[in-house]
């Protein structure tokens, strides 16, 4: 059974054959998308076996500490092809994000050696590589003893990669010549448009391209349908409110949340570009907003487009991917596109939540945990989820040059792929990387929700956020 099938699969693995003569030899013998990555992960896997000695820790166990999410169950999906092909056990802790970052906090500040390695964004390690938690992982990464041949680092999209490496200075670039690789990045989220495509064709409305635009979309859009609202964003206390939408948006205005100055850092939210961001920024959500949108997360954002609550949102792509499946009431009905907020922008510059690996520094056996660590974040396993399970966005250049994968999208998220590929090139982290990130953000949403509520004009508000944020700096010696 599948020796046909196999030979295909053996053929492309060893060069013989291209993505698309593959695909077409699969389709001719009509094997599904399903089964095709069922089958290629299984022989990639196998493959590996034979380049490098996977079993040299065999008879090993490692512990994870895991966030609840759908990359958690790719991993857990596959993870059977990992136990066999290294002969290692793994165990793993699970839990919701709304108390997991405190639950490594928890661990790492302690020193404790129950975990090897844990999920991450690349914000916290901001925190956690200073402090001397997490390792740099450059040292596994250049050690082709450590290290399979096939791994093939620079597969990993140039500006995820990028962004989870920093040299620990305040200020410092991040991706530097000499930055330490804090975290390995394992999936990642850009921040683009998904809209009801329903809804704006009601309205008799086109797609909008740029901040200005959308203005005047999502005012429209919310005037032809009853019960619904424009543009939905989040809008809480906390530092998750500016990452999204709002940071790429105004990054793409060439602002900044902070400027160096040889090593002083400095406000930089009260110059006469941001001031205008922010007055438009405002007034979308005054017009077009949700009328509780000072509570909304991730979470209601994304809900209420799924119940065609919204007829938009601004937010991360994946949140649109996974509001058009499932049980929600809009699923089916929703399109993706790309978002350049700037009018004379090339292309869209999206801000990037990324989801990624570390090991701890306290880890019993950090050479057994690379070994989880360099298949998890691997080419195969990164195919394998994108194929089998809602493992999006995958980190690799090569994932997404995969027609299967393509073809998935493509069939059920209208635009998704087109969208990624016009963003992945400007999509980076645009935050400054210093260790008072989280304070001085959730700062600046509570000063946006000030705002939007009219509480404070934008101007004035905007100047007292740079004086606190320039008093915060200058007592942590940062100024």
């Amino acid at each position: 059974m599948y020796d046909k099938e196999k030979d295909a699969i053996g053929a492309f693995l060893r060069g013989e054959m291209d993505r698309r003569s593959l695909i077409r030899r699969l389709g001719a013998l009509s094997v599904t998308a399903g089964a095709a990555g069922t089958l290629y992960n299984m022989m990639a896997t196998n493959a590996q076996a034979a380049d490098f000695d996977w079993k040299k820790h065999s008879g090993k166990g490692i512990k994870l500490l895991l966030n609840k999410h759908p990359y958690t169950d790719a991993m857990i999906a596959n993870l059977d092809n990992f136990k066999q092909l290294t002969g290692m056990d793994v165990t793993y802790d699970i839990f919701p994000e709304d108390v997991y970052f405190d639950k490594v906090t928890a661990a790492l500040s302690s020193g404790s050696t129950e975990y090897d390695a844990f999920m991450t964004g690349a914000y916290m390690t901001w925190t956690y590589g200073p402090a001397g938690w997490i390792v740099d992982h450059n040292e596994w990464i250049n050690d082709p003893a450590k290290t399979n041949p096939n791994y093939n680092w620079d597969d990993m999209l140039p500006g995820v990669r990028k962004s989870c490496a920093w040299n620990g200075v305040p200020g410092g670039e991040l991706g530097s010549d000499d930055a330490k690789q804090w975290c390995i990045p394992w999936g990642y989220e850009q921040n683009n448009l998904t809209y009801n495509a329903a809804m704006l064709e009601k309205a008799g409305l086109d797609v909008p391209t740029n901040l200005d635009q959308m203005l005047e979309v999502a005012a429209a859009v919310q005037a032809a349908n009853d019960g619904v609202y424009g543009v939905g964003v989040r809008g809480s206390r906390s530092w998750a409110t500016i990452h999204p939408g709002f940071l790429s948006a105004y990054a793409n205005f060439g602002e900044a949340d902070l400027t160096n100055d040889g090593g002083s850092l400095s406000a930089a939210m009260n110059t006469a570009g941001s001031k205008e961001f922010h007055a438009k920024w405002v007034k979308m959500i005054q017009d077009s907003g949700a009328s509780d949108w000072s509570s909304h997360t991730w979470y209601q954002v994304g809900t209420d487009l799924g119940a065609g609550k919204s007829a938009m949102i601004f937010d991360a792509d994946i949140l649109g991917y996974f509001m058009n499946g499932g049980e929600n009431a809009m699923a089916g009905q929703l399109a993706y596109a790309p978002f350049a907020a700037n009018p004379e922008a090339s292309a869209p510059t999206p801000n990037i939540w990324i989801w990624s690996l570390a090991m701890s520094k306290f880890s019993k056996d950090l050479d057994a945990t690379w070994y989880f660590m360099q298949w998890a974040s691997g080419p195969e396993h990164g195919l394998f989820g994108a194929t089998q399970m809602d493992f999006v966005n995958p980190v690799r250049q090569s994932v997404w040059n995969s027609d299967i994968f393509r073809e998935r999208l493509n069939k059920s998220y209208p635009g998704y792929v087109e969208m990624h590929d016009v963003s992945a090139p400007g999509a980076s982290i645009k935050f400054t990387a210093q260790p008072l990130f989280f304070d001085l953000t959730t700062e600046w949403a509570a000063t946006l929700q000030q705002m939007v509520a009219n509480e404070v004009p934008v101007d004035e508000g905007l100047d007292q956020l740079a004086d606190s944020m320039n008093s915060q700096l200058a007592d942590a010696g940062l100024r």
